[in-house]
């Protein structure tokens, strides 16, 4: 099984790269489950049902989320319905939608499972306990475990990756839009990078317009974030796991840039 996960799209300026992307990613990797974090997917807020349509046309398979699940109210009248979204399992219980996810690849399933860090975030439930909780359920079920940890602190990142080596497929981090350049397979054979990166604008700040972030830097003052209408690239890892042991083989890095890529 080969997984594709793609970063944080943030806003119009993603979506129009992962249109221009998938494609090819589909030529390259045409046997993969293509799975990709959403919650920036509304100008840069959240996301809407007609958003995560589109997403899902262009052959996403299954969609995370993470803090700005919430911030377009309209996600209430849907994600219930939403078989293929996922966000954080440990909101706290009640909340709407669904905190993991199994999807049908071939004749496999693929467990996938979404989490929010706590350190410099929201303090939700602790996503320690609450992924021990899930695996307790659904590990002896599901051969292939795919985890995406929003998280704000490379730490906590790091340590979520410890924490579950050799107990599932792979670890990847989101939230912080920069891609990092520590994915490896860990020693129990858990895929890990600390964060995933983005797709969305390039020359703004992690995807907001740069001029009003200055301004909140320099000043201290309130100031009007929007997202960056710039130029995009795009983030994204591939996964290669082993068919009979679920653990990790192989994760790369991928990275594409308008400038730098000429695509047919």
């Amino acid at each position: 099984m080969k997984i594709v996960f793609i970063g944080d799209i943030v806003g119009s300026v993603g979506r129009k790269a992962l249109k221009k992307v998938m494609p090819r990613l589909k030529q390259a990797y045409p046997n993969a489950v293509f799975i990709a974090n959403g919650e920036n997917a509304a100008a840069g807020k959240g996301i809407t049902a007609a958003i995560a349509k589109e997403i899902y046309e262009l052959g996403i398979q299954a969609m995370t989320m993470g803090n700005h699940t919430w911030d377009q109210k309209e996600i209430f009248d849907f994600i219930d319905r939403d078989e293929k979204m996922v966000r954080p399992a440990n909101f706290p219980p009640g909340t709407p939608g669904k905190g993991h996810v199994v999807i049908k690849v071939k004749d496999q399933e693929l467990l996938i499972i979404n989490l929010q860090g706590r350190t410099f975030l929201p303090p939700i439930d602790c996503p320690f306990r609450k992924v021990d909780e899930i695996l307790e359920q659904d590990k002896k079920k599901h051969k292939f475990v795919f985890v995406d940890f929003h998280a704000e602190a490379t730490s906590e990142k790091i340590a979520m990756g410890w924490h579950l080596d050799g107990r599932v497929s792979a670890v990847v981090g989101t939230h912080t839009h920069v891609q990092t350049n520590d994915n490896r397979v860990l020693p129990q054979g858990t895929a890990y990078v600390t964060d995933v990166g983005m797709v969305g604008p390039r020359d703004g700040v992690l995807g907001v317009e740069k001029n009003a972030v200055l301004q909140k830097f320099k000043t201290q003052l309130p100031v009007r974030f929007v997202t960056d209408e710039g130029k995009w690239h795009f983030h994204a890892v591939v996964i290669e796991l082993n068919d009979q042991t679920g653990l990790a083989k192989e994760i790369k890095l991928i990275r594409y840039d308008e400038d730098e890529v000429i695509f047919d």
